[in-house]
């Protein structure tokens, strides 16, 4: 199976950016840019992450790339290669191979992404997917990271949040051209990207930072589909967005000179101020005067 799919995969990625030795080799071999090198990986498995009865396979191979293409974005940097590795099921590997990639190499086209080498295994388990990505912080830069905040810093929240189980998960929005003409504009002082839930991630950035957040929390942004859920859920529209994750947007620190500049700029995706970066640490919200603590929600991973 492995040397025909290996074949068919130089075919579909013949016309793709390159790497210097790619598919085909022992390893691959990747000129490295003179600016810091950024890497993440992230890996979804079948009955956890996705279900491929029930969802198309080539929506959850472009999922494996995305999520790690926002987090990416979320460091301010560009992705250049991908490595990628697939553990499938025996019974007919070769087109659930196939069907993956249609996705992965969809999402790679898109973002201008190489897909340099990788695995394919197959085994008696369920279909798992390992995309490593690297990139680059262009022209000198410093990547974004989540403890940097400042005392004063205004949060700025790309997009909207909540309903993400509706669909939007399957073919997240990674917010790369956003965190580049944002890098243009402003000195972000730190960054997350939303996988676990707005409110869970927001509380991550601020702990890292070592401060917390009055939260104006009127102004987060809620996503239509929240409010489809809220219908059937019984559950507030608010509260999925406060906590469904996988919306895959960005949270920003900025000076409130920068958010200015930033909010009053044409940008690719909107951003929308949701609070300001305080000494105590936490999520708060004003009310009649006193700060009431908001407890964090969302996706926890198992330690």
């Amino acid at each position: 199976m492995e040397q025909s799919f290996l074949a068919y995969l130089r075919g579909r990625t013949r016309g793709m950016r390159q790497v210097d030795v790619g598919i085909g080799d022992d390893a691959a071999v990747i000129s490295v840019p003179a600016n810091p090198i950024v890497v993440c990986a992230d890996q979804i498995i079948d009955g956890t992450d996705f279900d491929s009865e029930n969802q198309s396979l080539s929506d959850i191979g472009y999922k494996a790339m995305a999520i790690n293409l926002s987090d990416i974005a979320a460091m301010g940097a560009v992705a250049d290669s991908a490595i990628v590795t697939l553990a499938l099921p025996q019974q007919d590997a070769t087109k659930i191979a196939g069907d993956c990639y249609e996705g992965i190499l969809e999402a790679a086209k898109r973002f201008n992404v190489a897909i340099a080498g990788g695995d394919l295994s197959t085994y008696d388990g369920p279909l798992s997917i390992n995309v490593t990505l690297l990139g680059h912080v262009p022209n000198g830069g410093k990547p974004w990271l989540r403890s940097d905040a400042q005392e004063g810093d205004v949060v700025l929240a790309s997009g909207s949040f909540g309903g993400s189980l509706r669909g939007r998960h399957l073919r997240p929005e990674p917010r790369i051209e956003l965190a580049q003409a944002i890098r243009e504009l402003a000195d972000v002082h730190a960054a997350i990207d939303v996988s676990d839930g707005f409110s869970l991630d927001l509380d991550r950035l601020c702990a890292s930072s070592g401060y917390g957040v009055e939260l104006d929390v009127d102004a987060v942004p809620v996503h239509p589909d929240a409010t489809s859920m809220s219908a059937k859920s019984g559950k507030s529209a608010f509260h999925h967005a406060w906590s469904d994750g996988e919306d895959f947007e960005l949270l920003l620190t900025v000076s409130p000179e920068d958010a200015e500049r930033l909010l009053a700029a044409s940008l690719p995706a909107p951003l929308t101020a949701v609070g300001k970066i305080i000494g105590r640490t936490g999520l708060w919200k004003m009310q009649s005067g006193k700060y009431i603590r908001m407890a964090p929600q969302g996706y926890q991973h198992t330690e």
